[in-house]
């Protein structure tokens, strides 16, 4: 995208510049998505290449029948990868319709599956029953992606990820809650962790993601465009908490950009 035009007046230069920034996080949550699901693909490829040689070389019916149930069970998971990937592809509007957000993030999590597993992540799904809430689902899965990649990140030696769905009926809202217990955010950086290009990484890992500081201001951005809220609890040592909170569907009226919590303590 251009540069701002130095002939707009100030306001006109960081409405520019804010839509420069909104294109940038697109382009990175792209990249990050493309990055994720090559590799689970590659990872599918493999088990079928694998197993499609040891039915060949081994003549026994035990061995081909094994070989085989690997085989359909790989092709299965290639079937759920794509019909996700295809409903994303499909909805390409940025209109807000009544959405399962439990939906959301079992489809998000069957994309990270094989690299939670790498990295000995546990997750505990804690997704009680709550009502559609009112969102764009490609937004959304861009959160969630961009949360559940930076928990796993936080947690090199393994460890466990909670993810928590509750309906907040009196407050018209779906909380859902991501926490790890990994590393934490030091409290001298957690002020700053939404602001676009500050990162508390030095750069991507070893999968290729992280570090351009582009994934929480978008998750951020996003959230306001929602007329939702999220909030922040960490403590180094401990891990740190992400919790959002989403109107439920009630009606089709218009979204208007909402507002951010300053981080703070979460409840139990």
């Amino acid at each position: 995208m251009p540069a701002p035009s130095r002939d707009l007046n100030p306001e006109q230069q960081i409405a520019q510049l804010q839509e420069m920034l909104a294109h940038t996080q697109q382009l990175a949550a792209l990249g990050e998505l493309v990055s994720t699901t090559t590799h689970e693909f590659n990872n599918v490829l493999m088990t079928v290449i694998n197993y499609a040689r040891m039915g060949l070389r081994h003549k026994d019916h035990e061995t081909r029948e094994k070989a085989l149930q690997k085989i359909l069970a790989a092709g299965e998971r290639a079937a759920r990868i794509t019909a996700s990937i295809l409903g994303m592809a499909r909805n390409r509007s940025e209109s807000f319709e009544p959405t399962d957000l439990a939906k959301l993030i079992e489809d998000t999590l069957l994309l990270l599956e094989r690299e939670l597993s790498k990295y000995r992540i546990r997750v505990d799904r804690q997704l009680h029953p709550v009502p559609p809430v009112l969102a764009n689902g490609n937004q959304m899965q861009q959160v969630l992606l961009n949360l559940v990649t930076n928990a796993r990140q936080a947690m090199p030696r393994g460890g466990e990820l909670l993810i928590r769905l509750s309906h907040q009926e009196a407050e018209g809202a779906v909380e859902l809650l991501i926490r790890d217990y990994g590393e934490g955010i030091p409290a001298d950086k957690l002020p700053r962790i939404f602001d676009p290009f500050f990162s508390t990484k030095s750069g991507p890992d070893e999968s290729g993601k992280g570090g351009t500081g582009l994934g929480l201001s978008a998750a951020r951005n996003i959230i306001e465009s929602h007329r939702g809220k999220i909030r922040v609890e960490s403590t180094v040592g401990v891990g740190t908490a992400f919790a959002i909170k989403l109107p439920i569907a009630r009606t089709p009226a218009p979204v208007e950009a909402g507002s951010i919590l300053p981080a703070g303590q979460l409840s139990p």
